[in-house]
């Protein structure tokens, strides 16, 4: 019998990147300006404002590429960038192999504002990681939110 690892670690980028092009930041750029347009003729400057800040900071966020971040499984938890969630607070694991981006690791937790953390794996890493999870948590198919997938619909 093959002897489980304690941890698996790798790096991966802290999220799927789609590359965009002059067009998607033009489009950005005249979404803005309309709805600076209708802010201001609600007169509404302070509104008219906001939405330019905001356009500006979506921009930035949006030519960012993402960093490389470690990732862990281990016999104490999942490490996500030094943080790590323990088995006490996650309920179960779903490895969806049919992710266009690449083998995803999903896992529901108990935390409120992260209920699901989606892992990016390597393929030679699937095996070993569902061999150490199944040991410690249920599989149960999982799914990214709704409003993730309408984000990366966008682009992000």
């Amino acid at each position: 019998m093959e002897q489980v690892p304690r941890e698996i670690s790798w790096e991966a980028p802290q999220h799927h990147h789609v590359e965009k092009g002059n067009d998607w930041f033009f489009a950005l750029g005249i979404i803005i300006v309309a709805l600076i347009i209708v802010a201001l003729l609600f007169n509404d400057p302070l509104f008219a404002l906001l939405i330019g800040i905001a356009g500006g900071v979506l921009a930035a966020a949006a030519a960012k590429r993402p960093a490389i971040v470690p990732f862990a499984v281990s016999v104490r938890g999942i490490k996500v960038e030094g943080e790590l969630y323990p088995y006490s607070i996650l309920n179960s694991y779903h490895l969806d192999e049919e992710d266009p981006r690449g083998t995803q690791l999903l896992v529901s937790t108990d935390k409120r504002f992260t209920p699901i953390i989606a892992l990016p794996i390597p393929e030679e890493y699937v095996d070993a990681i569902d061999d150490l999870l199944k040991e410690r948590l249920p599989e149960e198919e999982l799914h990214e939110s709704f409003g993730l997938k309408v984000l990366e619909l966008f682009g992000f």
